[in-house]
């Protein structure tokens, strides 16, 4: 454990370094939705895509589970199979606070205390059955769904959505899903 913080730490000082994509392409910060009921966002998710990170590596049938403790802090579970929807489940556990009140829309999260990294929220399906979630850098992108798959139209609609943001959707990859959906 303490040489996967280690490496963490490492990972996060040489970020530091690199220019990010939004630096990288000039481009205007990112825009999040206007507002998030929380109590409509918190559940569980299904990472339908994302761009490649270490930290999931390997990963099938991922997904995000949200819960708001009693302190307004919002407990976050991360989980995923090693290798194939077959494999060992592997956990990651955190927490997230809402660090903008007017919309709810940009979270901080943290699996390694005391570092925190930006949750922003800059989807999101009108009855919550979607949500994307970004970075101000446009270094991490997350397509979640209410379930393991995601209508082909509704996936190319945000897709569109996501390159006006200047995102590099063509980072984007598909997670394997227990409906056999990629």
């Amino acid at each position: 454990m303490r040489a996967r913080a280690t490496l963490a730490l490492v990972a996060l000082a040489m970020a530091g370094c690199a220019a990010s994509t939004s630096e990288r392409l000039r481009l205007p910060e990112l825009r999040t939705v206007p507002h998030v009921d929380l109590d409509r966002y918190v559940g569980t998710w299904y990472d339908i895509a994302s761009f490649p990170q270490r930290f999931q590596r390997g990963c099938a049938g991922t997904t995000a589970t949200y819960t708001i403790r009693d302190d307004g802090m919002i407990d976050v579970l991360n989980r995923c199979h090693d290798g194939s929807l077959a494999g060992k489940e592997r956990s990651a556990r955190g927490r997230a606070r809402v660090v903008d009140r007017s919309t709810n829309a940009k979270l901080k999260v943290s699996f390694f205390r005391p570092f925190w990294g930006d949750y922003w929220i800059v989807d999101l399906g009108p009855d919550y059955e979607y949500a994307v979630v970004g970075h101000p850098s446009r270094d991490y992108l997350w397509i979640l769904s209410r379930t393991p798959s995601m209508d082909g139209a509704v996936y190319e609609e945000i897709l569109g959505r996501l390159r006006e943001q200047g995102y590099e959707v063509q980072r984007l990859n598909r997670t394997l899903q227990p409906s056999g959906e990629r």
